[in-house]
């Protein structure tokens, strides 16, 4: 336990500075700003309501597209906060979904994208970067290679899976 009080010392003397607190309010409103810019430009896609927070590992949004929706998948915009990056994952709404596309996709060795070597501990299927290495003083540029990224991973897997429909 005298680990986990070190850790909270720490904590306690960095949140004093005052700059975690002004850096996470700032990434939180970015991201949802960024989750209202995908529900206002891209109307054909379902926006989930919220935004996770997570545990400072990572905080995200999903999207649903019509094709993607009746097959119980997701794409998540995911701000990585280990590798600090913005990423986008394939997931599933469950594990049973999560485990037959991930089967789909290994076996027929799609290699346009990171497939996750297990689904062990996994909340993702594939998974690509964005952005690495995030410039946050210009956000228009940030936001438009973020759109881009993700929507060129949302064509890519609509068409795989539309081979196997």
């Amino acid at each position: 336990m005298t680990e986990f009080n070190e850790y909270m010392e720490e904590y306690k003397k960095q949140l004093e500075k005052g700059v975690i607190q002004e850096a996470y309010q700032g990434l939180m409103e970015y991201i949802m700003s960024l989750r209202t810019h995908f529900e206002s430009k891209f109307p054909e896609y379902t926006v989930s309501g919220n935004v996770y927070h997570g545990y400072m590992d990572m905080t995200y949004f999903a999207l649903f597209t019509p094709s993607l929706k009746d097959r119980k998948l997701k794409i998540a915009l995911v701000f990585n906060y280990d590798s600090f990056r913005f990423e986008v994952w394939l997931s599933g709404s469950n594990k049973q979904v999560q485990s037959k596309y991930w089967k789909l996709f290994r076996e027929n060795s799609w290699d346009r994208y990171h497939i996750v070597p297990s689904l062990e501990g996994a909340d993702s299927i594939i998974e690509d970067v964005l952005v690495d290495d995030p410039d946050f003083n210009d956000l228009d540029t940030l936001s438009d290679k973020i759109e881009k990224g993700t929507v060129r991973f949302i064509e890519d897997i609509k068409g795989f899976l539309s081979d196997y429909d």
